[in-house]
C-alpha cells in the first residue's frame, strides 16, 4: 500500500540494513515525503545529533516488525516488550515536547517539572480557549505518567526500560519563562501536517485506503514555523505571537491523533491480554486528547503572521471538509469499500505503524537542531 504523507502510523517500513555512518541525509526532506527508510534514517542519526533521539526507536522498529515470530523472554513476551519500549520511548518524546509547552503555555506546579510561565504566550493561546493552560498542564501530566507506567511495567515483567536522557542534546527556548535544559525535540522549527483535519470529517477517504487528504492549513505543511516563542522578540507583534499560539494549537492536535491511531494499531500485534489492556487503557486517553484539541484548534483565529506570511485561513469558509465545530469522527469507509461507512479512528493499518511514527516525529521538524558527531552504542 502506497501512502504519500507521513503520519504517525501510516508509513511503511523498509527492510534494509544499517548504513555506513558518514552518509549524509537530509532527513527533514525525506520524511516530508514518506520516503525516509531505515537505512537513511540511521545514516543521518549517525550523523546529527538531533536526531540521535530516535536512534533507539529503530530498534524498538524493527522488534514490532519482527514481533509475529518473538517468543517470551522472562515474565513477558519479547513482541509485547518491543511494542511496549517502542511506546515508552514515545511517550518520553511526547512528555518532552509537553514539558516545553507547559513551561511557557501551561500550569506550572509539582506535577509538572519547570518553567516559569509566559504571561503573553498565555494569553493568546487563550484565544483558543480560556482554560488552555490547564488542558495543557494536564496533557503534560498524562505524558508523563504514560511513559513511566509502561517503563514501571516493562521492568516488574524482567524486560529492558528505556532512557533517552543521553540524548537531550537540544536547546530551550529562550523566552523568559523556559528552562535552560537539553531538550529532545524542537518545538521551534515545527511543519505541522493538518491533513489530519480534513481525514476525520471527509466520507469517502480514508489513509488506511492510501488516500490523501489535504492540509485544512497548506501554509503550516509548507515551512517551518515556531510554536513556542524562541526568544522574548517573539512577543510582538500581537499576530505574530498569535500564530506562534495558532501553530501550537494545530500542533497539540496532530501529535495526539497521531498517538491515537498508533495504539490503536499496535493494540493488534500485541500478544497478552494484559499488554492489550494496557495499549487499549492508555489509547482512550489519546483520544480524549485529540477530541479536546481538535475542538480548541478551530477557535485559532484567522491571520497572516507579518514577519513571515504564515496564513490561517478561516476554516468556516469552505465547506464541511474543514467545518470547525464537525469535531465527531465523520462516518468513512473501513476495511473493505464494499462495507457501509463507519464512524472510526483512521488510521488502524498495522503494517508499518512504527516506522510511520518515526517518519512523522522526524517530518514535523521534532529533531532539527545542531549537527554533531556520535556513536551508536
Amino acid at each position: 500500500m502506497t501512502r504519500s504523507k507521513p503520519t504517525m502510523s501510516t508509513c511503511s517500513a523498509e527492510k534494509l540494513d544499517v548504513a555506513e555512518p558518514d552518509a549524509a541525509t537530509d532527513v527533514q526532506a525525506e520524511a516530508r515525503t514518506g520516503s525516509l527508510s531505515r537505512r537513511s534514517f540511521i545514516a543521518a542519526g549517525v550523523a546529527a545529533g538531533a536526531v540521535a533521539t530516535v536512534a533507539p526507536l529503530e530498534h524498538a522498529v524493527t522488534a514490532v516488525a519482527a514481533n509475529r515470530h518473538a517468543k517470551r523472554h522472562g515474565n513477558l513476551h519479547s513482541g509485547d516488550a518491543a511494542i511496549l519500549r517502542f511506546l515508552a520511548a514515545a511517550e518520553i518524546i511526547e512528555a518532552d515536547l509537553w514539558q516545553q509547552y507547559n513551561e511557557l503555555g501551561g500550569i506550572q506546579d509539582k506535577e509538572v517539572p519547570g518553567g516559569s510561565g509566559s504571561p503573553v504566550y498565555v494569553k493568546a493561546l487563550e484565544e483558543l480557549d480560556s482554560d488552555m493552560s490547564q488542558y495543557i498542564h494536564d496533557n503534560t501530566d498524562d505524558e508523563f505518567s504514560h511513559s513511566s507506567f509502561i517503563n514501571a511495567f516493562l521492568k516488574s515483567r524482567g524486560a529492558e526500560r528505556v532512557d533517552l536522557d543521553r540524548f537531550r542534546v537540544l536547546p530551550s527556548s529562550k523566552a523568559t519563562g523556559a528552562q535552560q535544559i537539553g531538550r529532545l525535540t524542537n518545538l521551534m522549527e515545527l511543519t505541522v501536517d493538518t491533513s489530519f483535519w480534513t481525514r476525520y470529517r471527509s466520507d469517502s477517504l480514508n489513509p488506511d485506503f492510501g488516500d490523501t487528504l489535504p492540509n485544512a492549513v497548506p501554509g503550516l505543511a509548507a515551512g517551518q514555523f515556531p510554536a513556542i516563542p524562541r526568544t522574548d522578540d517573539d512577543l510582538t507583534p500581537p499576530d505574530h505571537l498569535q500564530a506562534i499560539a495558532n501553530t501550537a494549537g494545530f500542533h497539540f492536535a496532530w501529535v495526539e491523533q497521531g498517538g491515537t491511531s498508533l495504539y490503536a494499531a499496535l493494540a493488534q500485534r500485541v500478544n497478552h491480554s494484559e499488554v492489550l489492556r494496557i495499549l487499549l487503557s492508555i489509547g482512550g486517553t489519546e483520544i480524549m486528547h485529540f477530541q479536546t484539541w481538535q475542538d480548541k484548534a478551530g477557535n485559532a483565529p484567522p491571520l497572516t503572521d507579518p514577519t513571515n506570511g504564515l496564513v490561517f485561513p478561516d476554516l468556516n469558509a469552505d465547506g464541511e471538509l474543514t467545518q470547525t465545530n464537525l469535531i465527531m469522527p465523520e462516518p468513512t469507509i473501513f476495511l473493505d469499500r464494499a462495507f457501509p461507512i463507519c464512524s472510526i479512528i483512521r488510521p488502524t493499518e498495522t503494517d508499518g505503524a512504527a516506522m510511520g511514527t518515526v517518519n512523522a516525529f522526524t517530518a514535523d521538524g521534532l529533531f532539527i537542531g545542531k549537527r554533531r558527531s556520535f556513536l551508536l552504542s
